[in-house]
């Protein structure tokens, strides 16, 4: 054989390894596009099922809140404590300790879309979150977009309120209920001595972003973090081990 053809023959033989090769590389790229593609097609429906039966899973009612949030109003005036304390003896009352933290020294800071409060987690689970919220001082910010629908119980002082391109505000005095739709934004502005009982239902670990993101790159505040963390995760896994998700 000449050395013309060897090279002939050689170089059709690394031809046919590069397009065996080539086609190998195309086919494993093929399988994994296919396994995310059928792997997220999943994880779409098991998401849009567990969203359709959420509802099974709530245990507080809105009215209900809403009625008690006026009534600690109707007992105890512009006294907040009181009205908290009210409120979260009634709740245990009907809830019991399992599912209500009856710890109302439980205070620490909250900083979240711009705004500023303290705040006691009264509840915390998978779909709902139950907490006082509020400020001596008054704070504005942005609501955030959610994966759950919040209501603003104002106990005392006033929330105001604004949808984008909105010419005239929303006013929420005390005894009013702010509902912020699931999906919805808003500007929103806490008077001084504002306080609120602030109930989410929906999903609510999505959340946790937001009110993670303005400590961890603007107060870094480490301490108030891990009070934030340490408190949700604890009610969180509470009510999950007594079967609440």
């Amino acid at each position: 054989m000449s050395n013309q053809q060897k090279m002939q023959n050689g170089s059709a033989h690394h031809s046919r390894t590069a397009t065996s090769h080539s086609s190998g590389n195309a086919g494993l790229v093929a399988s994994k596009w296919t396994k995310w593609s059928v792997g997220l097609f999943v994880f779409y429906w098991v998401c849009v099922f567990l969203d359709s039966i959420k509802h099974r899973w709530y245990i507080f009612d809105p009215t209900y809140l809403h009625e008690l949030s006026r009534d600690a109003i109707a007992h105890h005036g512009n006294q907040t404590g009181k009205m908290i304390d009210h409120i979260v003896t009634n709740l245990t009352a009907t809830y019991g300790t399992k599912h209500i933290n009856p710890r109302q020294d439980e205070w620490f800071f909250n900083n979240a879309g711009g705004a500023m409060g303290t705040m006691y987690v009264i509840h915390a689970s998978v779909t709902e979150y139950l907490i006082i919220f509020g400020t001596p001082m008054g704070t504005e910010g942005h609501t955030g977009r959610h994966t759950a629908d919040d209501y603003f119980n104002i106990l005392v002082g006033e929330e105001w309120a604004a949808l984008p391109g909105a010419l005239e505000m929303e006013v929420y005095p005390a005894g009013s209920v702010h509902h912020l739709v699931r999906g919805q934004v808003k500007q929103y502005k806490m008077h001084r001595g504002c306080f609120a009982l602030e109930y989410a239902r929906g999903w609510i670990p999505p959340m946790l972003p937001f009110g993670y993101a303005d400590g961890m790159l603007s107060t870094l505040d480490v301490w108030t973090l891990w009070d934030q963390t340490y408190v949700s995760a604890r009610e969180i896994i509470r009510n999950l081990l007594a079967g609440k998700i």
